[in-house]
């Protein structure tokens, strides 16, 4: 499973958090309880429990309520207006509630130790906690809101000073005037020390993270960062402007087999190897809807041999996979007939073989192991030995992506599965007998399902063949891969259709892995309803039977824009060098300046 789908799962945090009008009565109700509970709890005696939690509560809503909600707001202006992206107020009334509740529980917690120890240590413990949310609430402005340091750390301010200051506001008119003055310089003068120290620890781990980004692929970690959540939480292209920095121009290829009537084209089935990711709708990611889409006939868009490492690092560059396609589709020569469908297995390795005129499909899958991507050195392998056995021009490879599990490893030079489709290649006979063809088609959206069921914006796409009687039926999903077993299920549930073989496919989509899971395959959910739906289109499929003649064909694509292997192999490791360093630096720097802030605080003598 690559890492960039690994880290689309963290999007579900971004986009299921609660409505502001939720997070104003969240933040009331828990100022409230945070307030009557420090009554309840403090060295001061009360006359009763129920004036504890009255005015405790009202003291806690004046104090962190107002001020937490007045933060909330605050902030999303300051960002907003200083061009910060990301921090919509939801977002912004949510952190400031999140940081009130980490203050609540600390001035709680010090509550407590007072209590144990007979010595009020209230206002240390709040300091010490107004310096930890302060550092808190500048990282995730600077790492998420795409603005400098300093405009961070400014706005990580105003939710600790409008709490002290509100503290002591109310303080002042209703309870104790006995510390006004010189007490008031000390606590600033303690505050502004310690602040200064834990941000200055955050700002050392953050440069250290990101240097290797900035010298291994020339963008910033907080960019990527910033940009990724735009994305996944508006929709924003703007991060594939940053793919741009250390994308690789490559060559590939792009190979179809076209079906026409005499009223011209009547399906067009593309296999691209060109990579439909990285994720969401960024680059190829729904390159299958997008390059059918621009065609006028119905078109099925395969999975081809590629990898992460051919990621098309803009929607832009989808153009050039068409333009080769339909250059191609200028040479193609036709002819009425077709071989049957047939099927040979080797090892682990099942392919299904279709011969049409000049070319051949090949339909490859490991199922029922779970195999991930087919990398495009083995697929042009697969090309080079299925032609020469074959004698034909075109070799149609079709990486079918149809049995996953999150350890699914790719299709690499030097696997062992590699060894195995190349002796399966060897097992095809090329003197297949060639008959009529006819097909029949059917695009189905799949309506009541959408990415949660990992179906992408092209739903089902049916494609029957008939040739000398036998009926195949190539069904293809707009998905990223399918969850192991599934495919057998389909294929058991179809036995008693008007069909003689079945090959299930995915698009290998990645538009939908931006839910709860990184990868989101098809089959987790709902099985049953998705089973009817291939029944529904196999069906109208079979009723839109008709007399074809077919073509092949293969056309280089040139200068494709990709993350490319040297890069996407470069972004990996970094990430993964980070995460090793960051388990070491975080702990040390952080931990380090918490423990200096503390001695500072609640033994710096002032």
């Amino acid at each position: 499973m690559s890492s960039m789908s690994s880290v689309a799962g963290l999007s579900k945090y971004i986009k299921t958090l609660p409505k502001t009008k939720y997070n104003i009565l969240g933040i009331l109700i828990l100022s409230f309880l945070i307030g009557s509970a420090y009554f309840l709890i403090d060295l001061t005696p009360s006359p009763s429990i129920l004036e504890d939690i009255i005015f405790g509560g009202l003291f806690g809503l004046m104090v962190l309520g107002t001020a937490t909600i007045m933060s909330g707001a605050l902030n999303q202006q300051v960002i907003s207006s200083l061009h910060g992206i990301n921090l919509k107020i939801k977002h912004s009334m949510f952190l400031s509630g999140l940081s009130m509740t980490m203050l609540g529980i600390m001035v709680l917690i010090g509550c407590v130790i007072s209590r144990i120890i007979n010595i009020d240590i209230f206002i240390n413990s709040a300091l010490f906690a107004l310096v930890l949310i302060y550092g808190f609430n500048t990282l995730v402005f600077w790492a998420t809101s795409k603005v400098r340091f300093a405009v961070a750390a400014i706005t990580g301010l105003i939710q600790p000073v409008l709490i002290m200051t509100m503290y002591i506001l109310i303080t002042f008119l209703f309870i104790d005037t006995s510390f006004i003055g010189p007490v008031i310089f000390q606590v600033i003068i303690k505050a502004a020390i310690a602040a200064i120290i834990f941000v200055l620890a955050i700002y050392a781990f953050i440069k250290v993270i990101a240097s290797p980004f900035k010298k291994n692929l020339g963008i910033g970690v907080l960019d990527l960062l910033s940009l990724f959540i735009a994305h996944m939480n508006e929709g924003s292209n703007s991060l594939e402007g940053l793919f741009e920095n250390m994308s690789e121009a490559i060559d590939t290829i792009v190979t179809f087999v076209s079906f026409k009537t005499e009223n011209g084209i009547k399906a067009l089935f593309i296999s691209p190897s060109v990579h439909p990711g990285p994720l969401g709708d960024l680059g190829g990611s729904n390159m299958p809807t997008i390059l059918a889409n621009k065609f006028d006939f119905f078109t099925m868009v395969a999975h081809g041999p590629s990898t992460h490492d051919f990621n098309p690092i803009a929607v832009s560059e989808i153009d050039k996979v068409e333009k080769s396609v339909k250059n191609g589709l200028d040479k193609i020569k036709y002819s009425p007939t077709a071989s049957k469908f047939v099927r040979y297995t080797s090892g682990k390795a099942n392919i299904g073989v279709q011969f049409f005129n000049e070319g051949m499909v090949i339909l490859s899958t490991f199922a029922p192991e779970a195999v991930d991507d087919i990398e495009f050195g083995v697929g042009l392998t697969m090309m080079a030995q299925s032609r020469n056995r074959c004698n034909v021009k075109d070799s149609i490879i079709v990486d079918c992506h149809n049995s996953f599990t999150p350890e699914s490893g790719e299709v690499l030079p030097g696997n062992s599965e590699v060894f195995q489709l190349i002796d399966v290649i060897d097992t095809i006979n090329p003197n297949q007998d060639q008959y009529e063809i006819k097909i029949g088609c059917n695009a189905n959206d799949m309506g009541t399902l959408d990415k949660h069921e990992g179906i992408g914006e092209s739903g089902l796409k049916t494609m029957v063949l008939e040739v000398d009687n036998q009926r195949t039926a190539f069904v293809l999903f707009d998905s990223n891969n399918m969850e192991i077993g599934f495919r057998q299920e389909i294929i058991d549930a179809v036995r008693d259709l008007d069909i003689d073989e079945i090959e299930v496919m995915t698009t290998d989509t990645h538009t939908v892995n931006t839910l709860s899971r990184g990868y989101n395959p098809v089959g987790i959910a709902k099985r049953k309803e998705i089973i009817e739906y291939v029944k529904i289109s196999i069906q109208e499929a079979i009723n839109d039977l008709e007399k074809v003649e077919v073509g092949t064909g293969t056309e280089k694509i040139e200068n494709l824009n990709t993350f490319g292997p040297k890069n996407s192999t470069e972004l990996i490791s970094t990430i993964s060098s980070v995460v090793a360093v960051s388990k070491i630096i975080a702990p040390v720097l952080l931990i380090t300046a918490l423990i200096i802030v503390f001695i500072w605080i609640f033994y710096g003598g002032l």
